[in-house]
């Protein structure tokens, strides 16, 4: 159980009035719990963003608002700027140390496949984090994932073959792959994709050279009917004023 702590201020400005606080160099944030009434907060930006980076969603953190008694919350959920990925607003759960609470555990790999090293194969990770079950104080921040067992292109690293933390029950199905390795691609393969990827572009550029032969097909007879529209039939005369 890590010991961070994470200062935060009653918040009364909502709404599209927060673009004042993050104007300020703060952050927006939500405080909740199962029977416990949510609060509205702000803390600084620069102090979480930090915290954020070495807790993630899965280590305990305690809570100061505006100096009261701390309370141990974990990072819920996130919101950064589609543009800028700056974090703009945050969900703090607050936990009771006696219940257990679902989370997401991120997975570090560690180590050095013989696959990837000698065979020149490429480390294909299928999960990077792991959704457990567990007391608020068998929390870890991760799990580690050793890929030197990871020998031939045939071996495989599966949720059962983890070193999971004691007071932890994992959620995800034990046969789940967690990593591997592929082999590389051969010239054969390589050129294969080349002369594909030159197929797909010279078919795309059929099709629209087919496009625009059609619309000049198609307006040169929109213009040929118009045409026609004009000229008096067989055996009709030109209708006229005779002086």
């Amino acid at each position: 159980m890590s010991d961070i702590t994470l200062k935060a201020r009653a918040r009364t400005v909502l709404g599209k009035k927060t673009k004042t606080i993050r104007n300020a160099g703060d952050i927006p944030a939500v405080l909740y719990g199962r029977g416990v009434a949510s609060k509205s907060l702000t803390v600084s930006a620069g102090d979480f963003s930090k915290i954020y980076k070495k807790a993630g969603e899965s280590t305990l953190i305690d809570l100061v608002i505006d100096d009261a008694v701390p309370t141990k919350v974990i990072i819920q959920d996130i919101q950064r700027h589609p543009l800028t990925s700056v974090i703009i607003h945050a969900d703090l759960h607050e936990v009771k140390m006696t219940e257990k609470l679902k989370a997401e555990i991120v997975l570090s790999f560690t180590g050095e496949s013989a696959a990837v090293k000698e065979l020149g194969g490429v480390l294909v990770k299928s999960l990077d984090h792991l959704k457990v079950e567990t007391l608020p104080a068998d929390l870890v921040s991760e799990i580690m994932v050793d890929i030197s067992s990871l020998k031939t292109f045939d071996d495989l690293i599966h949720v059962r073959d983890l070193s999971i933390p004691k007071g932890i029950a994992v959620l995800d199905k034990e046969g789940e792959v967690v990593a591997l390795v592929t082999p590389p691609r051969s010239e054969e393969e390589l050129a294969s994709l080349g002369k594909e990827t030159v197929d797909e572009k010279t078919a795309v550029e059929n099709i629209e050279g087919i496009k625009e032969e059609k619309k000049e097909d198609g307006e040169a007879g929109e213009s040929d009917a118009k045409s026609d529209d004009k000229k008096p039939a067989d055996g009709e005369k030109k209708s006229g004023n005779k002086k």
